[in-house]
């Protein structure tokens, strides 16, 4: 980092204490969550101030990494067409364009184009927009769309009519963006959010021929669930699916009876989680019910959809996660993990035996494309290495005979997927657990005790983190990185179990298993303490968090993206967005053993005196999963408590959320941004 005589905004304290079972928190920037307050908005605006005059000897660096990112782009690119009710879609970017156009084609892809949406269009004027939502009316005139421009996650939502190219005058606000088309075109079906929890709480029906007055459908009331809709493949059914972290209910209609009542598939009961597709006389689940934690795949009639009624198609395995279901009118596909890795099976509905599609290595992953077309032998699905970008291929299921569609371009001559290694290591954790760790280097790397080495997880929510390639990611490991994402408990990669068991009362697991992948790499000789960096965003901030706290001597820098750090007081104050829903993730810390246990491992309540490695920590002003004042809390505090001289930064968007900035070249800067921290520090090491 640059040498500067002027020193970071210093966070006025203010005394203030929560109190909860007997036991009194001092959170003297609590404060910062006066959202608007001038205060506030002052001090956000010194931080970024000094993130930028203090990291102004970067700025050459990140604009040159920015171009030779956005370099490596085909701008003029588009996605591979998909057929669907008649038309062929596609989703266009044109040579220096941030946003996307949308466009189709009638029978035919040598058929005139139609414009759906210009993005570029829609977007002027605005900070932030992002379109989504888009479902398409089954009678072809009309298109559903949402807009969030403010990236909070409240959508607007809009119907195009497809004939005259008129905005309708449907104007839905704080939705959830997504909705679905009764049989008839006239009737939508979408979910309201509530725009203070931002919780997705109730289902209207919108007639189109009365667009005022909307009619409740459903209002979920139980507040740890959220609530959505959405149409089956089939076209046939209209579901309601109430979600909650360890509880699934889905309700369903027949499309071409709109007007008519939901029924239930299943009634909730409390740790039975199901989904359901269509085909013919039955409904098909993927489900966990009779203690089949990996989930197996049922089918019950839609005439008797209880779970009495449901019947074993695929069973439960031990070392087998059950992750997706793919129905056709000759097939089925399920998307398969064993020890980690992904795998596609194929299941004719009749005669012949179930197959895999064969893929290779232990740092990849495949996964099922969109497949909307149910009449067809014609199968899409990705394939994704660490050092292979995504190639989209069509796989005969009858002939097994497959066709690249089109692998993902990279515009650098020099690029070859040759240029680097690829490797899975098993990490050893101090309960005993092996670790697994995906690791990608260029071929000219060699590990060890100089080699800079970037270490990714995220840990949270059963979401695995698949190896994927990024051809951003390539300036870091052209420059001598090596790269890493530790497959930690929280996360799925070794199914069902392995997220339950870095979870609740078990959640320090998922810190741990990080923190012993990082002594386990330096160990082998990988790093060392004075290059390893780590990085993770919202839940992996809190990550981040715990790891800064617990064993900051093994990091030379850390980057936290919009960290969930502040934990104990967001999970007990019920009016932030989402509080709820996360209570079977977290714990519900109004109970003193989960207050207890989350207090024991929440970075805000545990910074404490010692020498903290350098930091970049981003936040967005408009977050609706991780309020800006989390990381800015922390941040000041732990610049109070910092003994060592390595630099604290935070970055907040002011006009963005939890995702960052919407249009793809404003993304590419962020890159570039963390990148240039890196590359410094390594420098700084170096020299």
């Amino acid at each position: 980092m640059s040498k500067n005589n002027f020193s970071y905004p210093k966070a006025p304290k203010k005394d203030y204490f929560h109190e909860k079972h007997g036991d009194r928190r001092e959170d003297p920037y609590h404060w910062l969550a006066e959202r608007d307050h001038p205060d506030v908005l002052s001090y956000l605006a010194a931080e970024n101030k000094y993130y930028k005059t203090a990291t102004a000897d970067q700025s050459k660096l990140r604009e040159d990494l920015f171009q030779e990112i956005k370099g490596r782009i085909k701008e003029d690119d588009q996605s591979v067409p998909y057929y669907y009710n008649g038309y062929w879609y596609i989703r266009k970017f044109e040579t220096g364009q941030q946003y996307p156009i949308y466009i189709r084609q009638k029978g035919s892809l040598e058929a005139p184009e139609e414009l759906l949406f210009d993005v570029n269009q829609m977007a002027q004027g605005y900070a932030y927009f992002h379109l989504g939502g888009i479902q398409i009316s089954p009678d072809n005139t009309k298109a559903a769309f949402a807009v969030d421009t403010e990236s909070r996650r409240k959508y607007t939502l809009y119907v195009k009519d497809l004939l005259t190219h008129e905005i309708l005058s449907t104007k839905i606000e704080n939705t959830t963006g997504g909705s679905a088309w009764g049989a008839d075109s006239r009737y939508l079906f979408y979910t309201h959010k509530n725009p203070e929890t931002l919780r997705a709480e109730a289902i209207y029906r919108h007639d189109l021929q009365k667009p005022d007055g909307d009619e409740l459908v459903y209002a979920e009331k139980d507040t740890t669930f959220s609530v959505y809709v959405s149409a089956s493949k089939s076209q046939e059914f209209l579901f309601i699916s109430s979600v909650s972290t360890l509880t699934t209910e889905h309700q369903f209609l027949a499309s071409n009876t709109p007007t008519g009542e939901f029924r239930y598939v299943q009634k909730r009961v409390t740790g039975l989680e199901y989904s359901v597709a269509h085909y013919g006389d039955n409904f098909y689940l993927m489900t966990n019910v009779n203690k089949a934690k990996n989930f197996q795949l049922m089918r019950t009639p839609i005439t008797a959809p209880e779970k009495e009624h449901w019947e074993i198609v695929i069973p439960h395995r031990e070392d087998v996660l059950l992750e997706d279901l793919e129905l056709f009118q000759e097939y089925f596909v399920l998307l398969l993990r064993k020890n980690g890795l992904t795998q596609i099976q194929v299941h004719p509905w009749e005669g012949a035996e179930s197959y895999s599609i064969d893929v290779e290595g232990e740092t990849y992953t495949t996964y099922l494309g969109f497949n909307p077309q149910f009449d067809t032998q014609e199968l899409r699905y990705v394939y994704n290495a660490l050092h292979q970008p995504a190639t989209v291929y069509n796989f005969n299921m009858h002939s097994r005979k497959q066709k690249v569609l089109k692998t993902q371009p990279v515009e650098d001559p020099n690029f070859s997927p040759d240029n680097y290694r690829t490797e899975r290591l098993w990490a050893n954790a101090r309960d005993g657990k092996k670790i697994p760790i995906s690791i990608i280097r260029h071929k000219k790397t060699k590990p060890g005790s100089q080699t800079p080495f970037l270490l990714y997880a995220y840990g949270s929510y059963g979401a695995t983190i698949d190896p994927t390639f990024s051809s951003a990611r390539l300036s870091l490991l052209d420059r001598g990185f090596i790269f890493g994402i530790a497959h930690i408990r929280g996360g799925e990669y070794l199914g069902r179990p392995w997220y339950e068991d870095g979870k609740l009362l078990q959640k320090k697991n998922t810190f741990n298993d990080f923190v012993d992948c990082s002594s386990y790499l330096i160990q082998l000789g990988y790093t060392s303490e004075n290059k390893l960096f780590a990085t993770g965003g919202s839940a992996g901030g809190l990550l981040m968090g715990v790891i800064l706290n617990e064993a900051p001597q093994l990091y030379r820098g850390i980057i936290a993206a919009v960290p969930f750090v502040d934990v104990v007081t967001t999970m007990l104050d019920e009016s932030i967005p989402l509080t709820t829903g996360e209570y079977d993730e977290w714990g519900n810390p109004n109970n003193q053993e989960y207050y207890n246990y989350i207090k024991s491992y929440s970075p805000y309540d545990n910074v404490k005196p010692q020498e903290y490695p350098h930091l970049f920590v981003t936040a967005g002003y408009h977050d609706s999963q991780v309020q800006y004042w989390e990381p800015a809390k922390w941040v000041a505090k732990l610049r109070e408590h910092q003994l060592g001289t390595n630099q604290i930064f935070l970055k907040t968007q002011m006009k963005a959320g939890h995702g960052g900035a919407s249009g793809r070249f404003d993304a590419l800067k962020e890159s570039a941004e963390q990148y240039a921290f890196l590359l410094v520090l390594v420098e700084k090491v170096s020299g």
